[in-house]
């Protein structure tokens, strides 16, 4: 039976990369599932001209897809200009456009007004991300239905929005410590621990300028329809279970969000295209001949993500580290928090001479490297990473471990989650403060690429390994039916 409603679906994601290209890739997945929608994604002018140019990068985009830039002037909420987006803002800046992306909601209303005025009814459903629970009472006001879109995994999203809204490390209750309390939503023998916390929410009280924004922004989202959530249910089932118990609200598993490419059981070395708008500073094809010269699980990777970095003394303790460990590596690298992210990286900031000396050993990526080639390339072993969920995903998709150093937002949540719950990943510090030597990197680079029968590294590789085939097998099983049962709810219930 044909649906009576306009097919027309509005999207509204976060301005980050990290939330804009998963925004863009289920666009694509919908779709791909179903043709017979129209979808417009809604972002600032810079944010909207850089999906433009990842649809550019991918293969031929579909004409359902539309892009509309909304007013937006970053100078008005004391920022600095043509900033809408969290890419290179220190942390002091990104709550402020946090804070001024509610700026969206009046010039949204009016897209929204249009698209009646065109089409003769509202559109079928409004998606926004999360953090833009603002989007709700918009929907409502327009006689419409929002869904809100979690780009985290399950776990990180129930933690991050359970204790933003409940503060439980301040509320300290049945004998909780610092070291060791329950969030509410979670079993009672699964435990948080401070330290897996960012400072600003440490310094949290509800009163804070990251209380007034997170709580009424997650408040909101819990009043919508259902969440969309990218994850796969059978990698995530304690998650799954745990943020449906929490926010009482249906919720899709509708990830992994990636290229289809890297979803192949068998991907191998090759180009897979970027998924971001961003030019990489090395070709890809550079990087899989330096791959290729190395054996199979043999390369550490690392990357913090895109607006993320450390500190200058963690910086010469890793440095250190990976020299002694005389593993091979690509690093990923920008200069140490404190100074420009996109600005000169100085020698200074590692060991003398480290370049030089690492010769073959190592590869210093200065800016974006095409991540999802080293990723699927077969000589990479491990990934050392901020823990950020694209990140996360694109890593066990290939069946490749992790060496945590989350960082910011729900990444420490994730880390405990991949160690608690997969076996798949070592932590070697959090933040930017957390203490680390060289003797520590060199020891975790040993255990988590060591390849010997018995050994920890190898039974990471085989549980990640497992993980990657359950993602695999999701497309066109839970995933594809959780998609399924998704759009037959928005066009027929």
């Amino acid at each position: 039976m044909e649906a009576q409603v306009h097919k027309h679906i509005v999207m509204v994601p976060f301005m980050a990369q990290g939330h804009l290209i998963p925004f863009l890739e289920l666009a694509h997945r919908i779709l791909h599932h179903n043709p017979i929608f129209t979808i417009t994604i809604v972002n600032s002018p810079l944010n909207i001209n850089y999906l433009r140019s990842a649809i550019a990068n991918g293969p031929s985009p579909p004409h359902q897809i539309h892009l509309k830039s909304l007013p937006f002037n970053s100078s008005d909420h004391g920022l600095p200009p043509n900033s809408e987006n969290t890419d290179g803002l220190p942390i002091t800046q990104i709550i402020k456009l946090f804070h001024a992306s509610t700026a969206l909601e009046t010039p949204l209303r009016g897209l929204i007004s249009d698209v009646i005025s065109d089409e003769g009814s509202p559109p079928v459903c409004i998606i926004s991300d999360v953090f833009m629970g603002w989007a709700n009472e918009v929907a409502n006001s327009f006689g419409t239905v929002n869904y809100s879109f979690t780009t985290g995994g399950a776990y990180g999203s129930a933690a991050y929005s359970s204790i933003w809204m409940n503060l439980p490390h301040r509320n300290l209750t049945d004998g909780g410590t610092h070291d060791e309390f329950p969030v509410p939503g979670f079993p009672e023998s699964c435990r948080f621990s401070i330290t897996q916390l960012h400072s600003y929410l440490i310094a949290a009280d509800g009163k804070d300028e990251w209380s007034t924004f997170f709580q009424p922004q997650i408040s909101l989202s819990l009043k919508s329809k259902g969440w969309l959530c990218n994850t796969v249910e059978e990698i995530e089932i304690m998650g799954c279970e745990t943020l449906r118990n929490y926010i009482k609200l249906p919720v899709w598993c509708i990830g992994p969000l990636l290229p289809q490419k890297m979803l192949k059981n068998n991907p191998g070395s090759g180009i897979v295209g970027r998924r971001s708008g961003k030019q990489p500073v090395i070709r890809p094809e550079e990087c899989i001949e330096w791959l290729d010269s190395h054996p199979q699980d043999s390369v550490l990777y690392i990357s913090f993500g895109s607006q993320n970095t450390i500190s200058e003394t963690q910086m010469m303790e890793l440095a250190k580290g990976l020299e002694e460990s005389k593993k091979p590596f690509i690093w990923v690298i920008r200069p140490p928090i404190g100074f420009d992210l996109k600005g000169e990286f100085k020698p200074e900031w590692l060991p003398l001479g480290f370049e030089d000396r690492i010769g073959k050993q190592g590869l210093m990526v200065h800016g974006w490297a095409p991540q999802l080639e080293i990723l699927c390339h077969p000589s990479t072993g491990a990934f050392l990473s901020h823990c950020g969920w694209n990140s996360v995903m694109e890593s066990l998709s290939q069946g490749v471990p992790m060496i945590g150093w989350p960082l910011a937002a729900e990444q420490g949540y994730n880390a405990k989650m991949l160690v608690e719950e997969m076996g798949v990943c070592v932590v070697l510090t959090r933040g930017v403060h957390g203490k680390i030597v060289k003797e520590k990197v060199k020891n975790v680079i040993e255990v988590v690429l060591d390849k010997s029968e018995e050994g920890k590294g190898n039974d990471m590789r085989r549980k990640a390994s497992e993980v990657g085939r359950l993602i695999r097998a999701s497309v066109d099983g839970s995933s594809y039916k959780a998609m399924d049962d998704f759009l037959w709810t928005i066009l027929y219930s």
